[in-house]
């Protein structure tokens, strides 16, 4: 089989696009003749790669497959060009990274600062996304690296750096009858209101998760977008929360609030870093990793 590096390009453009017109024009080709060239790449690897209708195409599980491969071939083809470019036009590449919540609000913003002011070659592409889609992101090589917090259930597939920790805590008013306790469980905080981030972040879920595993409803009279609007209601009295704790000691500086150490054992977070291939990373990308290592440890998380 001999691949066609643009027609590789192509599948995935009208993979992308679930449309064989869209597809083509991504690619820069009259629909005729991206068709044909679909048909070539089916007939090279002798099975359908599409179910095609009048609404669009839709990968078939061959399809699929061929998905992964494809991106994962791209993104060789293109760690190539910014290897190479580097040589030539100094330090540059592109990176996709899908993140939690908490590493989008709190500290990839200083770690990514510093990384692109020494680099101004590079461009990044930086996504919230829930954990499993992170993951899903890596393995199927939509995204170049992963940032999450908490154990990786299966990580058979995928290479594991952790960087640094953090702890839950529950964040309550001054005056709340759960802020004369040294440590709490969060089982013991599920009787109270809570306060918390929106239903797409990966916080929210996991605690959701959390409650429903200890057979109980995670009362919520209130979720917001961002950890300091969270914050400042907590400080208002209208409810407690459960936030990391590098977060709420940054808030606690300048607002009523008081916070209170979990006693539960996932209480403690490892963050983590994954990538699919640490070797096929471009320079930029092992350059961000080594990023991520020094500023952790410059502030003790």
């Amino acid at each position: 089989m001999h691949f066609n590096i643009p027609d590789l390009n192509l599948f995935i453009h009208v993979a992308e696009a679930s449309s064989l017109t869209s597809g083509a024009r991504r690619a820069n080709l009259s629909t005729a003749a991206a068709s044909m060239r679909i048909k070539s790449l089916e007939g090279q690897l002798e099975t359908r790669l599409f179910y095609r209708d009048s609404q669009g195409v839709e990968l078939t599980p061959a399809g699929h497959d061929l998905l992964i491969h494809a991106r994962a071939i791209m993104r060789q083809v293109d760690y190539i060009r910014d290897e190479f470019s580097q040589y030539a036009e100094g330090q540059s590449g592109h990176l996709r990274i899908f993140a939690n919540t908490t590493a989008v609000s709190d500290f990839m913003p200083d770690v990514l600062a510093r990384f692109l002011v020494e680099r101004p070659g590079v461009t990044i592409d930086l996504q919230e996304r829930m954990t499993h889609e992170i993951i899903r992101g890596v393995l199927d090589g939509s995204s170049d690296l992963g940032v999450i917090a908490g154990p990786l259930k299966d990580a058979k597939k995928l290479q594991v750096i952790p960087f640094s920790v953090d702890r839950l805590v529950l964040v309550t008013p001054h005056d709340h009858e759960l802020a004369r306790q040294t440590t709490i469980t969060f089982r013991e905080s599920l009787g109270h209101p809570h306060i918390g981030l929106h239903e797409t972040s990966t916080l929210f879920q996991f605690l959701k998760s959390q409650a429903h595993d200890a057979g109980l409803e995670l009362q919520m009279r209130i979720q917001v977008y961002g950890f300091e609007s969270a914050c400042r209601m907590v400080s208002r009295g209208v409810g407690i929360s459960i936030l990391p704790r590098s977060i709420a000691h940054r808030y606690a500086a300048f607002m009523d609030i008081h916070t209170v150490e979990l006693a539960d054992d996932w209480a403690e977070r490892e963050r983590s870093l994954i990538v699919r291939e640490l070797d096929a990373l471009p320079k930029c990308g092992k350059a961000l990793i080594e990023q991520f290592q020094s500023l952790a440890g410059e502030s003790g998380n």
